[in-house]
């Protein structure tokens, strides 16, 4: 199977729009106060970062089925593991979140092996 440039952007697409939701969950979470059950649960309903969230793995899902329509699972799924990169990423970015070696040894890994399922 030959991938098109759409739906390389596409696979591409996807994890980056589950990565920038992660970071606003993180961002939600920070926002709520230390409460806890429905009075946590309305605290985090009243926030934009929590909304924005939700708006993207919307979006994400619709994409990823339109995704599965044309691209086999086995072809398409590894490209979710970019997600793994793209949120330490974001961690680091937006709260100070510490990289280990570890994180930066097995992001390689990550990248290697979704570029070995894309060349196959």
């Amino acid at each position: 199977m030959n991938w098109t440039v759409r739906q390389l952007i596409e696979l591409t697409l996807f994890p980056l729009l589950l990565a920038v939701g992660q970071v606003l969950f993180k961002r939600a979470a920070g926002q709520a106060s230390g409460s806890s059950g429905m009075a946590w649960a309305l605290e985090l309903a009243r926030l934009p970062a929590m909304w924005m969230a939700f708006v993207l793995y919307c979006v994400a899902t619709l994409l990823w089925v339109r995704i599965l329509a044309e691209v086999p699972l086995g072809r398409a799924y590894p490209f979710m593991a970019l997600a793994f990169i793209v949120v330490p990423a974001g961690g680091y970015l937006f709260f100070n979140e510490a990289v280990t070696l570890q994180q930066v040894l097995g992001t390689v890994l990550i990248i290697i092996g979704v570029i070995v399922v894309a060349r196959a």
